[in-house]
This record gives C-alpha cells, structure tokens and sequence, in this order.
C-alpha cells in the first residue's frame, strides 16, 4: 500500500482540523501522521487508527530549531518513501516542503488554509513573503482551501496558476454535519448551561468562537457590543476559545471591558462548542483574515445566522441577506450596526437562521470534501 504523510505544526491542528479524514485515507493509503510531540499526538494516532511521528516545531521564526526540524522531516521521508507529502499550516508546509524536495518525494502537496503574513508589515512581511515563495516553489501542487484565497495566492504572485487547485467548494476537511446539528444538544444541557451563565429567555446571545486574539476582530467586537449593552440590558456576549497573549494580544482596554461588563462570559477552550451554538443566537465573526473557517461552518450547520467579516472563506460561505451579515474588516461601528440590525429585527434573524443549514449541507458536508480529496491522490499514482 502506498504512503502518505500528512503534517501540521502542532498535533492539535492534525487532530481537530483533519478529523475523520485520517481514518477515512487509512482505509485507502498507509496514512502516517506528523506534529509536534506530545499527549495530543498519541490521542490522534488512536483517534483516526493511523501511525504518528513526531517532530518538534515552533509556530515563530526560530533557525535553529527550524533547521533541527528540516534534518528530521529529511530522514523520516527517506526512510519512509511516501508518494505524497501533504501539508498543512505555515511552518509545518515549509519545512516540510523543503524536505520532500529534498528528500525526492514525487508528490509534494500544501493545503492553505490562511495566511498569517497578510497582516505583518515592513521587514517581517518581505521575509514572509520570501518563505511562502520558497514552500510553494517545493511543492509540486498547492491547494488553497478557498476560491478567494487562490486568488490571493495569484495577485501575490506567489506562485503560479497552473500550480493552484480548490477541493470541491472549498475547506480543507469539510464538516460532519450529522455532528453539528441542533438535537444533538439536549434541552437539559442548554437550560443548565443557561442557567450556569445567566441567561434568561428574554435575552439575546451573541457567540464568538475562536482564538482571542487581535487578528480575529476581539477589539472590534468587544467595543461594539459593550456599546448595544448600554442601551440594551437583554443581550449577551458568549466568547469561547483560548486567549494567545504571546502571539498576538488584544489591547488592554478590551481586557477591561470583558472583566468590567457583567453580559460578557469569557468561557476559555472546551472540548465541544455545540451546546454554546446552541444557548446563542447569532454568530459574531469580525476576523481580519481567514482561510476557511470552519466555525462560520459549524455554526451555519446549527441553523445560526453569522456576522462575518468581508475576507475570503467568510464571504464564500455566507450571502449577505441569505444565511447571514457580511461587514467590512477592521469596523466596529459596522459590526455595531448589523448586530442591532439582527437584534431589533428578530424574524430576519430567523430568515436567515432558514437558510443556513441547507446551505452548509448542499456544499460543504466533510464525506464529499473527502473523495473529492481521494480522488486527486488518485490521479496522482
């Protein structure tokens, strides 16, 4: 059986963003999994059944260690011979591109699934710049996980059309969309949690989900909300997800807000966002740049109308006045405005929640992102 080795930087992002899809190519390839070591990779060797190396890598610039990590990848393809090579996330596909080539692997794939460079300026944007050139000049086939994000890969020039190829409608692992449904949350969990965060019938939730941190729109959403809130005493803002202080921190008077304002319940990571879809009403999503994200996704298929921002992924997934708001980036005057929009017109907000599902269902669902991808490493041998 032929190999494909499939790598991410940190093991959580081969366990959560890759769900499923691990287990699915084991039943066609020898699927061997690579990230950095720890509990979590041990977890998504028994989770998808596949066997796991791991190779230590950081998510900043640092040489040293980079250059540790490249050596590694090197001799792990020589003596594994796959015919793919797939990556995903920044370090992980450079250095791993590197060493396929290097290693004289015949196929050399790299998944973008956003591009953090976007948002760097001056000399850190040129050196990024630089190495997104060097990961795509190795792969021998790149595949941006949305059509807006192809785009930009071609008006970056950074690498070329014929090289560039979108899974179906884009994403790189679809969404289980038996998984994420509504009565899958039992009305017991959503009336204890309710009760758990205050929240009383009457009252209108707002959901974040994600990373807080800067580049997600935080500043912007935490400022808007806590504008509606003076006039409003029925909402509430629900922010689920880990904070990253180190990386990219958001400002320290939107940390005051969250502490001060008692509708702000800043929940931190969990395991399962379903029961926090289901307590809310509408997603709130101001990120300044995304690949395709997969929480617009899961929530859509949760029947949740989405604010989102006007950034490739967001505005492929949701149509403005169709399954949700689409605003411009970087503007908390215009995510103010739609979210009074949704929340003083409630049955457009239910229009919209109409719509939202069938969507995700029709284009998006994971089983069919899956043999799409199966069939392009078909094409391959």
């Amino acid at each position: 059986m032929k190999k494909i080795i499939r790598i991410t930087t940190v093991p959580g992002s081969l366990g959560i963003l890759l769900k499923g899809q691990l287990r699915f190519m084991n039943h066609h390839y020898e699927i061997i999994g690579i990230s950095s070591e720890g509990s979590v990779l041990n977890n998504v060797s028994n989770d998808e059944g596949i066997r796991t190396i791991p190779v230590n890598m950081t998510r900043e610039i640092t040489p040293f260690k980079d250059l540790k990590a490249l050596f590694e990848l090197y001799k792990i393809f020589k003596k594994e011979k796959p015919s793919i090579v797939h990556t995903h996330t920044p370090k992980a596909g450079t250095l791993g591109m590197i060493a396929a080539k290097l290693a004289g692997v015949p196929h050399r794939l790299h998944t973008i699934a956003g591009l953090p460079l976007l948002e760097a300026q001056g000399n850190k944007r040129k050196l990024l710049n630089i190495v997104e050139k060097l990961t795509y000049s190795c792969a021998t086939l790149v595949l941006p996980n949305s059509f807006a994000m192809q785009d930009v890969v071609i008006k970056e020039k950074f690498c070329k059309r014929d090289k560039l190829s979108v899974i179906g409608n884009g994403s790189s692992n679809g969404i289980d969309t038996a998984h994420y449904d509504r009565k899958m949350v039992s009305n017991e969990d959503i009336d204890n949690l309710k009760q758990k965060l205050n929240i009383k019938p009457t009252d209108t939730v707002f959901l974040f989900i994600g990373r807080i941190v800067k580049d997600k729109g935080i500043n912007e959403l935490v400022k808007a909300f806590d504008t509606i809130s003076k006039n409003n005493s029925n909402i509430k803002l629900v922010i689920v997800g880990p904070s990253e202080k180190e990386l990219d921190p958001i400002e320290q008077d939107t940390e005051s807000i969250i502490k001060r304002n008692q509708n702000i319940h800043e929940i931190g990571m969990v395991k399962d966002i379903r029961p926090y879809v289901a307590i809310s009403n509408i997603l709130t999503f101001p990120s300044y740049r995304e690949g395709f994200p997969n929480v617009v996704l899961q929530a859509s298929c949760m029947e949740m109308p989405c604010i989102v921002t006007d950034i490739n992924g967001c505005n492929e997934i949701i149509t403005h006045n169709y399954n949700g708001l689409i605003i411009p980036p970087k503007d908390s005057d215009a995510l103010k405005n739609a979210m009074l929009d949704l929340l003083n017109n409630p049955q457009k907000a239910k229009e919209l929640a109409l719509n939202a599902r069938s969507n995700i269902i029709k284009k998006y669902k994971r089983e069919f992102i899956w043999e799409e991808l199966l069939n392009l490493y078909k094409t391959l041998e």
